[in-house]
């Protein structure tokens, strides 16, 4: 493979990878040979290398195969000289702002996606002390709680209340040094900064930041020393009263490889999770997108019923959610058809397949056990204990509920019960939800962790 080859190969990659990350990744990778299968590349660190063969090796590989050439295998390694290179040979910055001082007056580091403003955020109650909590940081006024932390799975809002918050300190405070960047971002710097001996120029600009905001930080968790720079730098702006904000897809205490004195100060100010989605929450958003999609297609309309089947069969992702939204009008106008319930099939069957929570009885006996921290074997044998036989009822109940399996089978799950038994345990638990709020909100905490 020729250098003009690469060039072109490169090419197609950045319309793959997106802007930023050709500038951070691809664009830093120099070709050298590609001899007995394999392809070798020059890297300025082997940390880069290590990234990219992680992350893209699957798709350079692809591209090199598309073109042709005997390819089996990536080698990156860190020339000899590398140390004696000049700059320009340093990966490229996130942005301009990425090597320069906390910008004046603004917002430097990640980009933020003008879509994720408070005024887009749909709020519901799975996700009301989050946006909550977040509007108050938003103020700049004096910190209340350090730091923010939100976590919740994919797709449940974080980062979408972590632009809102830039997007409100902007305009409330344009006076406050706000930077706003993924840990993934913070670890590059911090590595950068080693590898060219510019330290203090990174320790001065984290130190003099206002508002630090840092999203997905479990990707810290097992990078010893980026810890370490990243604890002194949280402990710098907590003395100082600056205010940190961070998010990551689980709480402090479960992030697997993460510092015991990092998970303390993670859990020193307000933590909040974003639960997973209820049914009104996602048909909220869905209302909110059909009318921003009906600035795009003012002629197309959605029928009854769709927006409630949408709500209700993909229920783990808001991501998904939308996109289905956006797939389904993009569709309706192409093809000239309304947006009812058979064009939704047809359109998003295989979203639709996907989307499908096979739920079985067996996990739902073992959560409801563990809910009530009884032995699976108790709830599902002869004894008639009511520390056993309301579980057992609640357990099938939600089998009821959640599974297709018919009343004679889920007894026969039960140690071999009559379906009658499992029949009077299912209303029993639907007049107690009625009259027990801790019977309801039993049942509602299961059936989140079950569809999740």
């Amino acid at each position: 493979m020729t250098q003009q080859e690469w060039g072109q190969l490169r090419q197609r990659l950045l319309k793959t990878v997106g802007q930023n990350n050709y500038k951070n990744w691809i664009e830093p990778l120099e070709f050298r040979a590609l001899a007995d299968g394999i392809a070798s590349f020059d890297v300025p660190t082997n940390f880069l290398g290590n990234y990219v063969s992680q992350n893209f090796s699957d798709l350079i590989l692809h591209e090199l195969k598309s073109d042709d050439h005997d390819v089996r295998r990536l080698n990156f390694s860190v020339p000899a000289n590398a140390q004696s290179r000049p700059a320009s040979a340093a990966v490229a910055p996130v942005t301009q702002a990425a090597t320069a001082p906390a910008a004046q007056n603004g917002l430097s580091a990640a980009p933020l996606d003008k879509r994720f403003t408070f005024d887009s955020f749909v709020v519901g109650k799975p996700n009301e002390l989050a946006h909550a909590a977040a509007k108050r940081v938003s103020e700049g006024g004096p910190v209340t709680f350090n730091p923010l932390f939100l976590y919740g799975g994919v797709g449940l809002g974080k980062t979408h209340l972590m632009h809102a918050i830039a997007w409100e300190l902007r305009s409330n405070r344009p006076d406050l040094n706000v930077l706003y960047l993924s840990a993934e971002q913070f670890m590059y710097r911090f590595v950068q900064a080693l590898r060219d001996r510019k330290m203090m120029d990174f320790k001065s600009m984290f130190r003099s930041v206002d508002v630090l905001m840092v999203d997905d930080v479990q990707f810290i968790a097992g990078k010893d020393s980026t810890q370490e720079e990243f604890f002194h730098t949280f402990n710098a702006l907590v003395d100082q009263n600056k205010q940190i904000i961070i998010s990551a897809d689980r709480a402090p205490g479960e992030i697997k490889d993460l510092e015991d004195r990092v998970k303390s100060r993670l859990q020193c100010g307000l933590v909040v999770d974003l639960h997973p989605t209820d049914y009104e929450l996602r048909l909220g958003i869905l209302q909110s997108k059909v009318e921003q999609q009906q600035a795009v297609y003012p002629d197309l309309g959605v029928e009854p019923g769709v927006l409630e089947f949408l709500a209700h069969r993909i229920s783990t992702n808001v991501r998904v959610l939308e996109g289905a939204l956006t797939r389904l009008f993009a569709f309706a106008s192409l093809v000239g058809r309304k947006i009812d319930m058979d064009l939704t099939q047809d359109c998003l069957a295989d979203v639709l397949r996907a989307s499908e929570r096979k739920i079985t009885v067996e996990e739902i006996q073992r959560r409801v056990s563990e809910h009530y921290n009884i032995r699976l074997s108790d709830m599902i044998g002869p004894k008639r204990l009511r520390s056993y036989a309301r579980p057992r009822q609640v357990a099938m109940y939600l089998s009821k509920q959640l599974t297709s399996r018919s009343l004679p089978e889920i007894g026969r799950r039960f140690g071999g019960r009559d379906h009658t038994t499992v029949m009077h345990g299912v209303r029993r638990i639907e007049e107690l939800k009625q009259s027990d709020g801790q019977i309801a909100e039993d049942l509602e905490l299961l059936r989140r962790a079950l569809e999740a």
